[in-house]
């Protein structure tokens, strides 16, 4: 089977899968080149609600394939942070679900997401100390956001493993669960995240990033969208609400 990445969407969550199970599906160049087109394609999706990353198999994704950092043409290294920041600007809320090895490129993809659920027996790394790599300016600060300095310094400059527990204590992850139940979990909370409203959440995630001076634009929208009165609403009659923000 050729590398590829593999979506589908259902129920308003479009899944995002890293396909290259030869390699412990490692990113080629012409897959880090799809992906941010593939995100556009689906942030312009009005049926989707959420988006979920995750591996082929029993692993997320083991970084970039090391035989094409000899390739001409682009470099890869930006193309993965291109698929990076696109995979950060996506506008709905996006979680990783996280099997087995996710190093490398793979822990650059995770960290770009909101969320991060991991399986037990996951590992998380960031190897370019291993290979002589400058690591992004960009991709360490969103490290550093998610883990703080040490957490980070202690993955850049070691490129050590770290288990799913470590991870979760540090922040790099946000829950973590027993072999067979991640996809159940997965499930469960995209269900939530689509029965909430998308304009709390694409505000919140602005907010998040550091994008204060647009408070005003999220206010006004608010007040455009009817979204607080049909949540007041939904509450007092004691049925679920109908957002309909974005749809």
């Amino acid at each position: 089977m050729e590398p590829q990445l593999e979506h589908t969407v259902a129920d308003g969550v479009a899944t995002v899968v890293i396909s290259n199970p030869a390699k412990r599906n490692a990113m080629t160049a012409a897959m880090w080149r799809a992906f941010p087109a593939l995100l556009t394609a689906l942030a312009a999706d009005r049926g989707v609600r959420a988006l979920v990353l995750t591996g082929a198999g029993d692993t997320f994704c083991a970084g970039a394939d090391i035989a094409t950092l000899r390739e001409p043409g682009d470099e890869q290294q930006a193309l993965a942070v291109r698929a990076e920041e696109a995979l950060a600007a996506f506008p709905w809320p996006t979680l990783a679900a996280v099997r087995g090895y996710c190093v490398g490129g793979g822990s650059q993809l995770a960290t770009a997401c909101d969320l991060r659920f991991a399986e037990e027996g996951a590992l998380f790394g960031i190897t370019p100390a291993k290979l002589g790599i400058v690591y992004p300016a960009s991709s360490t600060r969103r490290l550093v956001s998610l883990v703080g300095p040490s957490t980070a310094k202690y993955l850049l400059f070691s490129g050590e493993l770290i288990d799913a527990g470590r991870a979760l204590r540090t922040g790099l992850v946000d829950e973590v669960l027993a072999a067979g139940e991640l996809a159940r979990r997965v499930a469960e909370f995209t269900r939530i995240l689509t029965a909430r409203s998308r304009l709390t959440q694409a505000a919140a995630k602005e907010f998040a990033s550091g994008r204060t001076d647009r408070d005003a634009y999220w206010t006004e929208r608010a007040r455009e969208s009817g979204e607080a009165e049909e949540g007041v609403a939904a509450f007092l009659e004691r049925r679920a609400p109908r957002f309909t923000y974005g749809l």
